[in-house]
């Protein structure tokens, strides 16, 4: 793989088994990595993403390409800002194949999530990262995102979950 091979980003079309099939690849690529969990997503997962993402209204993914091999991909989803009264878009999966790092594949992601954000008037993109992810956190600031704080002293956001 050359350095000078272009970056392209493609809306996936989750109507598209052969897209549909890419974004689960690199999701997979996600999940084994250690940032994602290192473990491969089950066989079941896979079959239920083919099915239930097509039916999703407020999803929307990216494939990030270099050249013509895929290299990387993100997950958004759209939601709602009742503060600013406009749509906003949460960076819900973000990855760069291991191969593919350092050649500016999260930068292209970034901006063209950005991008389509634009086009429905969204006010913000949000995302999440894990504390020790350093590398992703520098991308992220170089981008222009920080750590949500609403008014100083009121503390840093945190991200929290409760397994159901």
């Amino acid at each position: 793989m050359s350095d000078t091979k272009a970056i392209s980003i493609t809306l996936v079309d989750y109507q598209d088994p052969t897209q549909m099939t890419l974004l689960i690849d690199q999701l997979n690529h996600y999940a084994l990595d250690e940032m994602g969990g290192a473990k491969a997503l089950a066989e079941e997962v896979k079959q239920r993403l083919l099915i239930d993402l097509p039916k999703q209204q407020q999803n929307f993914s990216l494939l990030a390409w270099v050249g013509d091999e895929c290299a990387g991909m993100t997950n958004c989803l759209w939601g709602y800002s009742t503060f600013a009264a406009k749509p906003l878009v949460n960076i819900h999966d973000l990855c760069v194949n291991e191969a593919f790092r350092g050649l500016g594949v999260s930068t292209a992601l970034l901006r063209a999530v950005e991008e389509h954000a634009k086009t429905q008037n969204a006010c913000k993109v949000t995302l999440e990262v894990l504390g020790n992810n350093a590398i992703a956190k520098a991308s992220y600031k170089n981008f222009g995102f920080k750590a949500y704080e609403l008014s100083g002293g009121a503390g840093i956001a945190e991200f929290w979950q409760k397994y159901l």
